[in-house]
């Protein structure tokens, strides 16, 4: 666990590493503590008691009066509720729709083969994209970035050149962006949403600070879309499901992250779907199979 302080001349900011590291949370999950005299907690991260201890500590005399949530995923949430009933803050996010709520959640279809998702995170305001709102001392804006998850968030401080970028955009890896629970086209939407914003320092849910964040931005378009052309070109040399196309496109690959692999390739078969490139029939699968449009 690691507590250091991003040198941001309009807005104090503190980040905590959550020890909890993985194959799908690089170093661990940051939580941002923002404000001066009273605090706002990005992502409170997992229930730990050392992670919990020291975001208090890191908080000093100083009230946390407000938690941001970038999505439910747990690595991120879990901590919320003990940190509410500790401080009374009011919890900020995105809302789900109703009928994803409800939808049932098979494990097997996530990245790690497990529940990830806190479909039960008590949300006690909800913010809107573009919606601007004070939270501890800090002037915010929230955009609406989905893709990795339905319900992600970015947060900006007023006046300021960074930006809270959470799971969208971040230094260490590629979102995984794993159907139902993610969509590509609409990561990739959210990621040209960026290149038009003032801001160009992004602070991540995991991995250190990204210095020119729309050039990394730019940088994965980029890897998507050669990603995309690979998918196409593993269709042509005669791979029919995205299981086959997988072991084309990630040989070699180690098997701790195959899942998330496999749903990668899903994902990019769905929006060339969408694009009208690729055809099937029924729900997309692993082992649906799979053809190029004529």
């Amino acid at each position: 666990m690691t507590t250091d302080k991003p040198e941001e001349a309009e807005v104090p900011v503190v980040r905590i590493l959550a020890p909890n590291p993985g194959p799908f949370t690089g170093d661990g999950t940051n939580t941002w503590l923002v404000g001066r005299e009273a605090l706002a907690v990005i992502d409170p991260g997992p229930d730990d008691d050392r992670h919990l201890v020291a975001i208090l500590a890191a908080a000093e005399d100083r009230p946390i009066t407000h938690i941001l949530v970038t999505h439910a995923h747990r690595d991120h949430v879990d901590g919320v509720a003990r940190l509410k009933r500790l401080t009374g803050a009011v919890v900020l996010g995105h809302p789900r729709d109703q009928d994803e709520v409800l939808r049932p959640f098979d494990i097997a279809q996530s990245p790690s083969g497990g529940d990830f998702i806190d479909w039960d995170v008590a949300i006690d305001r909800v913010v809107s994209d573009g919606e601007a709102f004070l939270a501890g001392d800090v002037s915010f804006e929230a955009i609406h970035t989905p893709g990795h998850a339905p319900d992600h968030l970015c947060y900006s401080p007023g006046g300021s050149n960074f930006l809270f970028s959470g799971d969208h955009v971040m230094g260490w890896s590629t979102s995984v962006i794993a159907p139902p629970e993610g969509s590509m086209g609409h990561y990739l939407a959210s990621l040209e949403r960026l290149l038009d914003r003032r801001e160009t320092r992004y602070l991540p849910g995991h991995g250190n600070p990204v210095e020119d964040g729309p050039r990394t931005a730019r940088a994965y378009l980029l890897h998507r879309r050669m990603r995309e052309q690979a998918i196409i070109e593993a269709l042509k040399g005669g791979a029919t499901t995205s299981r086959a196309i997988a072991e084309k496109v990630y040989e070699g690959l180690d098997r701790s992250i195959w899942n998330a692999a496999v749903l990668s390739v899903q994902a990019h078969v769905e929006h060339l779907h969408e694009k009208h490139l690729v055809t099937y029939v029924g729900p997309l699968t692993a082992e649906r199979p799979l053809a190029l449009s004529l």
